[in-house]
């Protein structure tokens, strides 16, 4: 076949891409400044630039008049659906499970201890040179509620049974049955909340989530709870954080937030008992290996006319 594939790793980095598409690097840099490598209209496969912003990487899919597959190298789709009103009918989107669940476990279980044993303190102390001991929480012991039980979310879990957590209770869209133990539906949140001593963020961004974690929400954490967020800012209302935050009631570790980046007056910043880190949750050394197997065996299966792994859906067809 011949047909132009857009990648954002230059091709001849990549070991085991299939013979017969062009391939062309374009991973958006500097902005958008840096001009397409092809015509967008005979792009057959954009795989969207990681990290970039959103209005950069629905820039070209406009003129993508032939493309087949768009596929992202993060979890989330969220960044690009907004530009797939422009794309014909049967274009595939696909997501990058797989890539990202050790690092935003890793970073998930960095958070939590960081904020339960209060290391950013230590931080501050060690910068003063101040010898600041006392006792602080464990997660030892602790009820762990994680809403969004997808790959990621079954990923944490993983890592936080080494650490004898009392219990964890999982929640995802629908109701299911795991090795672990059930899964329970969105519906159920609000009953769940009040025994989680940790709450951790591990869903999609979608319509059903934005501004999941509201007033309500909050209102419902028991007092000192913790809540994680390696999701989507826009999961959380970031004014009725501040004020749970500001009482002192709530504490936060956020790896994602809204706005985003946080601009540098914005009060999150200085509110107490919050953990903030710069949307690291993915981007680490264990991204690159993972996002190139993807894409080599995504590609083999685009050649041969094989069905795409990762499918999270395809234009002109109803979402269930």
């Amino acid at each position: 076949m011949s047909a132009d594939v857009w990648l954002p790793i230059p091709p001849e980095e990549i070991e085991g891409l299939p013979v017969g598409p062009n391939y062309l690097f374009w991973d958006g840099g500097d902005d958008g400044e840096q001009a397409f490598p092809g015509d967008p209209a005979d792009c057959a496969f954009y795989v969207v630039p990681y990290m970039r912003p959103p209005a950069l990487v629905v820039r070209p899919l406009e003129r993508m008049r032939s493309v087949r597959v768009v596929q992202t190298l993060s979890a989330g789709t969220d960044n690009v659906e907004p530009g797939l009103k422009h794309l014909p009918p049967g274009v595939v989107l696909c997501n990058a499970r797989g890539v990202h669940e050790a690092s935003t476990a890793e970073l998930t279980l960095t958070l939590v201890l960081a904020s339960l044993r209060g290391v950013p303190g230590f931080v501050r102390d060690q910068d003063r040179r101040r010898w600041n001991g006392g006792f602080h929480p464990a997660l030892a012991d602790k009820n762990v509620l994680i809403v969004g039980y997808g790959a990621i979310g079954a990923a944490i879990e993983d890592r936080l049974v080494p650490f004898d957590v009392a219990r964890v209770a999982r929640v995802a869209r629908s109701a299911r049955t795991t090795a672990r133990g059930p899964v329970h539906p969105l519906t159920e949140l609000p009953a769940l909340l009040p025994d989680a001593d940790v709450v951790i963020l591990s869903t999609p961004l979608t319509k059903a989530t934005r501004g999941l974690v509201d007033e309500g929400f909050l209102a419902r954490m028991k007092d000192g709870a913790l809540l994680v967020n390696v999701a989507r800012g826009g999961v959380v209302d970031t004014k009725a954080l501040l004020a749970e935050l500001e009482s002192g009631r709530l504490t936060a570790a956020l790896d994602v937030t809204d706005p985003e980046p946080l601009p540098e007056d914005h009060p999150l910043w200085h509110a107490p008992g919050v953990l903030i880190t710069p949307h690291v949750g993915g981007p680490t050394s264990a991204f690159r290996p993972r996002a190139e197997r993807l894409l080599t065996g995504q590609l083999h299966r685009f050649v041969n006319h094989e069905p795409l792994a990762n499918v999270v859906l395809t234009t002109g067809e109803a979402r269930g």
